[in-house]
Formats: structure tokens, C-alpha cells, sequence
């Protein structure tokens, strides 16, 4: 099991520039990717998407991929030749003004700061391996972390589906007793009312069965069961669980709900209360589950 949650960094260096890759994520119900990187680079967009996807399938991922030069190619991107022609242009351009021409210190370095030469960017096509290798490290280390959440995320599931479990057998267990509670009330308002009639009268009869038929959650109860079960080992697999998960509680839900209309009883009720409560938790927490 993978959280949605992540985030690895790798650097590298590549033809005397630093290169930075970081790889975050957040929760999703698909994958929705994001890559920032050199305009120069574009055309890498499509390799670099195609690496995320073998990473995460859901969640917002966002790719930064950020060059920046170091010193030793910054002093090394003096253009002399440029420079000395720039002065020799100003010295004719002084002389054809009969001015005389004495260059001083600080007009030396501002006509060499102004033929700077740019430092030559790599090229896409010679920055594709380091930033597939560099990208591959920074995503190793985005995907162990989801593993590291998702196993903290595994264990309270797991906690949270053996309270549901609980809750479940404690409605099994009083589900049987909700007719029989019934017979007796009735039987107490009718007297109360002044009409006696007998345990075996083929009204009171109809009327018991009628109710132990609508308030019957059997179906429900084994279907819980069995969503259970297929929660806790779609938990325990490998691969994407999230939309599964989803499903499943989803069914759960709905067996819930239909006990908790149909169970005329109060204790049932707490319980479905409490059902409703721990579902919607674990709901929450699905949500960042890839």
C-alpha cells in the first residue's frame, strides 16, 4: 500500500551546471502530473511523464526540474576577443571625435562585462540521460516515502476495519432478540389498552411475523461479512487499492444504511451510529491511498 503523499529530491551535475529534481505529491482521485522544467527542454516532457507514470498511478504529482550554474562556469564565460573588439571600436569612434583615448580601469570592466558570454545551456538532447537518471533517484526516494506513509495508513486501517468488524457481530448478536422485544410490547400496549389477546390469536401472530420479516438484516449481516473480507485482503495486496477501496466501502455503506432503517431497535441503532462514524473515517483516510 502507496499514500498519495510523497516527496523525493535528487541532484546531479551536468556540463558544469547543477541539476536539481523534486518530486511531490498530493491526494488525487487520478493522476494528475505537472512538470516544470527549461523551456530548452521541452521536448524531454513526454520521457519524463512516461518515468512518473512507472511511479504513480493517482494522486497530483508535480515534477520540478531546476538547472542552475555553478562558479567555475560563470568565470569561465569571459569573451576576450569580444571585449578587445569593443574597446578597439571605442578608441576609432574617440579619434574620429579627436578625443583622446585613455581607457581606465572601470571602463575595462564595464565593456568586459558587456561581452559576457552566456554559458552554453546543454542541449535536450545531451541532458536526457543525466536528468532520466537524476529524475529516477529523486522518484525512488518520492516512492519510498509513500511506502513509509502507506504502512503507518495499512495499520490503522486495519485497526479501524476490526472495529467495524465488532460492531457488526455485536448487531448480528442482538438482531435475533428485536421480534421476540417486539411480541412483548406489543402484547404491554394492548393490555394497556384493554385488549386481551392471546399469545397464539392469528392477528398478533400476523402482526409479529410481518414485523420480524421487515426488521430481518440477516442478508445485510453476511454481505458485511463478506465486504469485510475483501476489504482486509485488497488491504494486503499488491498494486492500486484506492479505487477498489473505494468501491468496497461504498457497498458497506449501503448495508449500513439499510440495517439502520430497517432494525426497529435501540441498541441497533447506537451501532449503526457508530458504523457510520468509523466508515466515515476510514473514507477519509482511503482518500490517500493510490
Amino acid at each position: 500500500m502507496k499514500s498519495m503523499t510523497g516527496y523525493g529530491r535528487a541532484t546531479s551535475a551536468i556540463e558544469g551546471f547543477s541539476l536539481t529534481i523534486q518530486v511531490s505529491s498530493v491526494n488525487r482521485k487520478t493522476l494528475d502530473l505537472t512538470i516544470g522544467l527549461p523551456d530548452e527542454w521541452e521536448s524531454l516532457e513526454p520521457a519524463i511523464g512516461e518515468l512518473v507514470r512507472k511511479f504513480a498511478s493517482r494522486g497530483k504529482v508535480h515534477v520540478d526540474i531546476e538547472v542552475t550554474g555553478d562558479k567555475s562556469a560563470t568565470e569561465a564565460t569571459w569573451d576576450e576577443a569580444a571585449a578587445a573588439a569593443a574597446l578597439e571600436r571605442l578608441r576609432g569612434f574617440a579619434e574620429r571625435q579627436g578625443v583622446a583615448f585613455k581607457p581606465t580601469p572601470e571602463l575595462l570592466w564595464q565593456v568586459a562585462n558587456s561581452q559576457r558570454r552566456a554559458s552554453e545551456f546543454p542541449t535536450a538532447e545531451a541532458a536526457q540521460a543525466p536528468v532520466v537518471e537524476t529524475l529516477t533517484s529523486a522518484l525512488r526516494n518520492f516512492s519510498a516515502m509513500r511506502a513509509r506513509e502507506g504502512e503507518s495508513l495499512m495499520v490503522d486501517f486495519i485497526r479501524r476495519n476490526e472495529a467495524l468488524h465488532r460492531l457488526v457481530e455485536t448487531v448480528a448478536a442482538r438482531a435475533p432478540q428485536v421480534p421476540a422485544n417486539y411480541r412483548e410490547q406489543l402484547l404491554k400496549r394492548l393490555r394497556e389498552a384493554g385488549l386481551e389477546l392471546d399469545l397464539n390469536d392469528e392477528r398478533v401472530l400476523r402482526e409479529i411475523a410481518l414485523f420480524a420479516d421487515r426488521c430481518d438484516v440477516t442478508e445485510e449481516i453476511t454481505r458485511l461479512r463478506s465486504h469485510f473480507e475483501q476489504f482486509t485482503a485488497l488491504l494486503r495486496s499488491d498494486g492500486e487499492i484506492g479505487r477498489k477501496a473505494e468501491f468496497i466501502l461504498q457497498e458497506i455503506g449501503r448495508e449500513v444504511n439499510t440495517i439502520g432503517s430497517k432494525a426497529n431497535d435501540v441498541t441497533i441503532a447506537r451501532a449503526v451510529i457508530e458504523l457510520k462514524n468509523e466508515l466515515e473515517r476510514v473514507r477519509e483516510q482511503i482518500a490517500n491511498v493510490e
